[in-house]
């Protein structure tokens, strides 16, 4: 396989929180109310963990039977069920990874929803070469936990899934 081709392998692999497209268009998006803010405050929480791997605390957002969906084109994608399979799924990608990160770099609420542009910085192992990509996850909220994450590999889409339309600068980052 060929060094760029292992590197995309490894990218793909390693981005628990998936998608990409560097365009961002403005959008209207609507004020969190008081439950999404107190995801978007999990959802950083978790993301932090995954970057200092700590899976455990990185799926402890997730309701026990999430539903946990990553695009089939990545190695690895498909969809996963409950927290193990989340685990399972995370631990996988960051197995492909010497080093690197994943950082949100916006949320935005969008309904029960709340889709998350991320910025990921990583090496897989065996590359001298850094990979910058950035992604969308979606997440769907109802009672309070996260029942749903769906990963994007382009961020309007993941924006036009989840009933968000364009994001304005008015929405909620870091």
């Amino acid at each position: 396989m060929s060094r760029s081709l292992t590197a995309m392998f490894w990218l793909a692999a390693c981005l628990c929180l998936s998608g990409c497209n560097r365009a961002e268009k403005e959008v209207h998006v609507e004020s969190p109310t008081p439950e999404l803010e107190r995801t978007i405050t999990a959802l950083r929480g978790a993301y932090a963990a995954f970057n200092r791997g700590d899976i455990e605390a990185a799926v402890e957002p997730l309701d026990d039977q999430i539903e946990w969906i990553e695009p089939t084109e990545f190695p690895g994608g498909g969809t996963y069920h409950g927290r193990d399979g989340a685990k399972r799924y995370l631990t996988q990608s960051r197995a492909g990874l010497a080093e690197g990160t994943s950082e949100p770099e916006k949320f935005i609420a969008a309904g029960n929803r709340v889709v998350v542009f991320v910025h990921a910085h990583v090496r897989p192992k065996g590359s001298g070469e850094w990979l910058d990509i950035d992604l969308a996850d979606v997440y769907t909220i109802r009672d309070g936990r996260i029942v749903q994450m769906q990963a994007f590999a382009n961020r309007q889409e993941a924006l036009r899934w989840a009933g968000a339309g364009r994001v304005a600068p008015a929405a909620s980052s870091k």
